[in-house]
């Protein structure tokens, strides 16, 4: 199982189909790097672990074009690396078959590959630089046996356009397994918090919002949980930073779980694992998309234009407006996951390793 290490999303999608391929009797291998591979080690101790070559992507303009241009060169070079040690991998441990999230390199043409994905069909402001990102994107998922997407087939769904329709050139390697989560619904806990705040993805924007929200927090009532989703530098407790603040490096799945239905309001960014996790839950939300991500800008847009969850710009942040304001909606129902495809998924999988 190899997840790719941008933020935290990756790699919690991962834990649901760990422990579904674990069910059915399979020996799991992770491979990752930075924090994804940290909550991976944290979350399955037991497990064999590998540290895979890092994409290091910096969002530091404005336009995703631009991100992504100036940094292409390391990309590729990053998925040449990791190509390399999978290859390696795959004979030194024995592997039978390579489920890929996002990391285009971890394929091999003798063992069973898939590629997870909710990015079919990836946003790109201008019509040429789109059709040839996804050109190549679609030529790379090519690569491998199947491509398994974490939502449903059906008119309502998360993903929208991002996954739907299907490119004739990806439709019959394409399957749709329903959404993904870590946390499961559980009854209504008593409320601790007024807002949770859960921080995740690439630098230096993680750490720009954390330092916003803590400045405009201090200035309101109510209690605010931050999580900062640093799985390497786990504390043993939370730590009040201020009279209404506590701070955490990292969470458990049960743990987060537990802290989110205490608060009244989820606070973090609007990337795809996370609307799963707030589909499961079915909390309200505030969503605030990591600058030049055309990935969570759409998804921030789709859902405050459904009136499912509240949004703001993160350069554009009013925390007091933003909490009032998603506490009107409705969030998200768990009408998108759907156990038995996945259960299927993994079976046909492992019969075919």
């Amino acid at each position: 199982m190899a997840p790719l290490g941008w933020g935290l999303g990756h790699a919690t999608r991962c834990i649901p189909l760990i422990r579904e391929l674990h069910r059915q009797g399979a020996i799991v291998v992770l491979a990752s790097d930075g924090d994804a591979l940290a909550l991976l080690r944290q979350t399955f101790p037991d497990l064999h672990s590998f540290e895979l070559p890092g994409y290091n992507v910096k969002y530091k303009a404005q336009s995703m074009t631009w991100n992504m241009a100036w940094q292409l060169p390391k990309i590729i070079r990053a998925i040449w690396l990791e190509h390399r040690l999978l290859r390696h991998l795959v004979k030194s441990q024995g592997i039978d078959g390579i489920i890929s999230d996002n990391r285009f390199g971890c394929f091999a043409s003798k063992k069973r590959s898939i590629f997870l994905t909710h990015q079919v069909n990836i946003q790109v402001p201008f019509f040429l630089a789109n059709r040839a990102v996804n050109y190549l994107n679609h030529l790379i998922v090519k690569q491998f046996d199947e491509c398994w997407i974490p939502d449903v087939a059906s008119i309502k769904n998360l993903s929208g356009e991002l996954s739907h329709p299907i490119k004739p050139r990806l439709r019959a390697k394409a399957k749709y397994i329903g959404a993904l989560s870590q946390l499961e619904k559980s009854n209504a806990a008593t409320k601790r918090y007024d807002a949770i705040v859960v921080l995740s993805g690439p630098e230096p924007q993680r750490t720009r919002l954390e330092k916003a929200i803590i400045e405009q927090a201090e200035h309101l009532e109510g209690q605010m949980l931050i999580v900062q989703g640093r799985p390497g530098q786990q504390r043993e407790a939370s730590a009040l930073i201020s009279k209404n603040i506590e701070i955490v490096a990292s969470m458990t799945g049960e743990q987060l779980q537990q802290a989110i239905l205490k608060s009244s309001v989820f606070i973090g960014r609007s990337g795809y694992s996370t609307v799963m996790d707030l589909a499961r839950l079915g909390k309200p939300a505030l969503l605030i998309p990591t600058p030049g991500q055309t990935e969570q800008e759409y998804l921030a847009a789709k859902f405050l234009r459904e009136n499912v969850f509240y949004t703001q710009k993160q350069n554009a942040l009013n925390l007091g407006v933003g909490i009032l304001e998603a506490k009107k909606l409705t969030g998200l129902q768990g009408v998108f996951f759907d156990e038995k495809a996945v259960e299927n998924a993994v079976a046909t999988f492992l019969a075919a390793c």
